[in-house]
């Protein structure tokens, strides 16, 4: 089978297609012939082994020699101990422990995929898993009449965060880029903010800011806040994340203002309610571009520096 392979952090250009054995599932693994697979900021994190985070179980050099996590195909074949799954299914799911996507076929635990809805086509499947999970988690305390801002809000993750937010009825605030204001007003961003021309951590402060790309200071944070109000960071360096979970606690406690991380749950039960509700026409799913295999580069690139509209969606 073809697969984009690498063996050392780096740039885009470390990556290279090769012709490699199809993987043999085991007892509770299915093998899935792989229709799409959705590109998430995790991949480039993995490919460049930036922010450290990235190395866990690599430090030297990847652990995994294929990267994608978000899948969307037919079972190829099952292992003896799966029961949920038969050969020519039409599946799709966060495969973020295997990874393995760029290629033709990918082994996933049988616990990480669903049925693929027939409403969603294999490519649309594919940009849930990881991104709706994240969004779903990072808003589920979103109300009614709150102010909500959501910070790298044009990807992947920000763009289903954005129309989650704003069917709870908070007022959403998206900071992003200036190529993405627009795009996150069609959304239904009721405030947008260019992060290199505005500080929004000067604004007026937001019951929930969920933060997809923390760089800043958690005084930052805690001015961000309203009485009472929460801070949840997804990714970030590891300086911040590291201060969130410690500086930032200890100040929630002193202020009333809490600052943590989002450590989003993986599996079906976090991405089908979304998928559900994209069937019933609540929330968008915008794809920005598919690319083939041999372009996975060009596409991480693309995700990496910033510059999608929502998902990016690999095609072997």
């Amino acid at each position: 089978m073809r697969a984009v392979v690498y063996d050392r952090y780096g740039p885009p250009d470390v990556l290279r297609v090769e012709e490699v054995r199809v993987p043999s599932p085991g007892a509770r693994q299915v093998l899935v012939e792989v229709a799409a697979t959705s590109v998430n900021l995790s991949d480039w994190e993995g490919l460049r082994g930036s922010p450290m985070y990235a190395r866990i179980g690599g430090l030297r050099a990847p652990r995994r020699r294929v990267l994608g996590s978000d899948i969307a195909g037919r079972v190829a074949a099952v292992g003896s101990a799966v029961t949920r799954f038969s050969e020519g299914d039409e599946v799709y799911g966060d495969n973020m422990g295997l990874m393995g996507g760029f290629a033709t076929y990918a082994v996933a635990p049988e616990a990480a995929l669903a049925h693929k809805p027939g409403e969603l086509t294999f490519a649309e499947a594919s940009t849930l898993p990881q991104a709706a999970s994240i969004a779903l988690q990072g808003t589920v305390s979103a109300r009614r009449g709150q102010r909500v801002l959501i910070n790298g809000a044009g990807g992947g993750a920000g763009s289903f965060a954005i129309q989650l937010a704003k069917l709870s009825g908070s007022h959403v605030t998206g900071v992003d880029n200036a190529g993405k204001l627009d795009f996150m007003r069609e959304l239904g961003a009721d405030d947008v903010v260019d992060y290199r021309r505005e500080d929004f951590t000067r604004l007026e402060p937001f019951d929930l800011v969920l933060d997809l790309v923390a760089h800043r200071s958690v005084f930052a944070y805690r001015r961000a806040l309203a009485p009472g109000g929460r801070y949840l960071c997804v990714g970030g360096t590891v300086r911040t994340v590291l201060r969130v979970v410690t500086v930032g606690a200890v100040l929630g406690l002193l202020t009333g203002r809490r600052l943590g991380l989002l450590l989003a749950r993986q599996g079906p039960a976090q991405f089908e309610p979304v998928a559900a509700r994209c069937i019933a026409g609540d929330l968008r799913i915008n794809i920005d571009r598919l690319y083939p295999l041999e372009e996975v580069p060009q596409a991480l690139a693309y995700v990496g520096e910033g510059r999608a509209l929502g998902k990016v969606v690999i095609t072997p």
